[in-house]
């Protein structure tokens, strides 16, 4: 959930020089084609004829300010145009791709480009704006050859009542990311990362003990993200954030308690999260890259961003799977089409999507180019896909690595299986932030009256849904 993803993963993330074509009619029941939907035109399952002539407006293209990733866009749109060639992509950049008041905005006056990037969050908005087309006629793996090795878990956050509105671009899942320099001084294996609260509590006193204001775990209580991380490690203990109709919360169980009581024991009676507490994104990146902090859960994009940003070492930072192992908090972006979009836009915007993001060996999955422009390869981020494809990945990244891969083989082995983000997120965040600040301040906080408020105030918001 942070705020640009990395500063906002949940929250949010172009400006485009927007062509947006006359809308046509999509279809009734007279020029339905063999897709199975009876409102889809006819020829929907089929790839865009490479003959046809196609105008899309898209958005975020890398800034000139990323100037290899901005090169690489710039090859890769022409290297689609050798399969397309009569296909034009129009768009502009901007920095971040996703501004929340830009974007509701844009769905509101119906302004947003062809092609339209969005979190995973952000289909229910766009569906409620009555701004995004139903592609499912239009997917397959024809169109999408590598559509049977994409987790389901992730297809499932872009669908809505069976029906498909976008593709994933990326994504990420949340683990345990932890200091391994500070693992092996305290004589802990930085190859065997713990997976139960049990074994992050044994491990973060052997931590703390190092001393020198060495702290074995830490925790956001601030700025929605104590909610947004009392959510990670809810689904990694089994719990759920709402009900089945998303109406009712469902957190305040035995393991939304326990979620509380781990961090209590371990600031209180373990001793192993020190007094500072009310903190904030980046605050735990900065803490474990200044090598003052063993463990926190987060995202692999972490690392990237304690690297780049704070100088950090790659060889210095793991990541270990979701603790508890039930689930682990899934996230990431999308591109979505239109309301409106012709047939060949939505095939256009599909094709281009698979060759720049879901091809090995193309696009994103380029790592032997990725690692000539000295970008990072070996980061387990996207982490969308399964079986043979899956295999590929790891297999392409290991040959261009330069990042310690195995530093994230714990990490990558388990794939614990990814939830979304409850609906309403950062107002659930945003009241969960309270009893995740009182554990962690307060000695005698009753958890129990802790969750049953918490409980109130979220029924509360989510009645007002309507």
């Amino acid at each position: 959930m942070k705020t640009n993803r990395l500063l906002r993963r949940s929250l949010a993330a172009v400006a485009v020089g927007a062509l947006v074509l006359p809308a046509a009619a999509c279809s009734s029941s007279a020029d339905s084609g063999s897709s199975g939907d009876p409102g889809a035109p006819n020829g929907a399952e089929a790839p865009l004829d490479p003959s046809a002539k196609v105008t899309i407006s898209a958005d975020c293209q890398p800034p000139t300010t990323k100037p290899g990733e901005r090169r690489q866009w710039e090859e890769d749109i022409a290297e689609f145009n050798k399969t397309y060639p009569n296909v034009t992509i129009r768009a502009t950049d901007a920095s971040p791709c996703n501004e929340p008041a830009k974007f509701t905005a844009q769905l509101a006056g119906k302004t947003q480009p062809d092609l339209f990037y969005a979190y995973f969050t952000d289909l229910g908005q766009a569906l409620d704006a009555g701004a995004v087309e139903d592609i499912s006629a239009y997917v397959n793996e024809t169109t999408v050859p590598a559509l049977k090795d994409i987790d389901p878990s992730v297809l499932d956050t872009l669908r809505s009542e069976g029906k498909l509105y976008g593709l994933p671009v990326t994504n990420y899942k949340m683990g345990l990311i932890y200091n391994r320099k500070l693992f092996t001084q305290a004589g802990l294996d930085p190859d065997k990362p713990p997976t139960t609260w049990a074994e992050i509590r044994t491990a973060a006193q052997k931590i703390s003990a190092l001393g020198n204001g060495v702290n074995g775990y830490g925790e956001y209580s601030a700025t929605n993200q104590g909610g947004w991380h009392f959510t990670a490690e809810l689904y990694g203990l089994g719990g759920r954030m709402t009900g089945d109709d998303g109406r009712k919360a469902a957190f305040n169980t035995p393991e939304g308690k326990q979620v509380l009581q781990n961090l209590h024991d371990m600031r209180w009676t373990d001793g192993t999260m020190g007094a500072a507490q009310g903190l904030k994104w980046p605050d735990l990146m900065t803490q474990t890259s200044t090598d003052k902090l063993g463990m926190y859960i987060g995202a692999p994009d972490d690392i990237t961003y304690m690297v780049q940003t704070l100088k950090g070492n790659y060889a210095d930072y793991g990541m270990g799977p979701m603790p508890g192992g039930r689930a682990t908090l899934l996230g990431g972006d999308t591109r979505l089409f239109k309301k409106g979009s012709t047939p060949d836009q939505i095939k256009a915007g599909i094709a281009w999507v698979t060759f720049k993001y879901l091809t090995m060996g193309k696009g994103q999955f380029d790592y032997a180019r990725n690692r000539s422009d000295n970008l990072p390869v070996g980061i387990p981020q996207p982490n969308f896909f399964t079986g043979s494809t899956l295999a590929a990945d790891n297999a392409a990244k290991a040959a261009s690595a330069t990042v310690p891969v195995r530093n994230y083989a714990p990490y990558i082995s388990e794939q614990v299986p990814g939830k979304t983000e409850p609906a309403n997120a950062q107002q659930l965040y945003k009241v969960l932030d309270n009893a995740v600040s009182a554990v962690l301040t307060d000695r005698g906080a009753d958890i129990d009256k802790l969750l049953a408020d918490a409980e109130s105030q979220a029924n509360k918001v989510l009645a007002s849904l309507g």
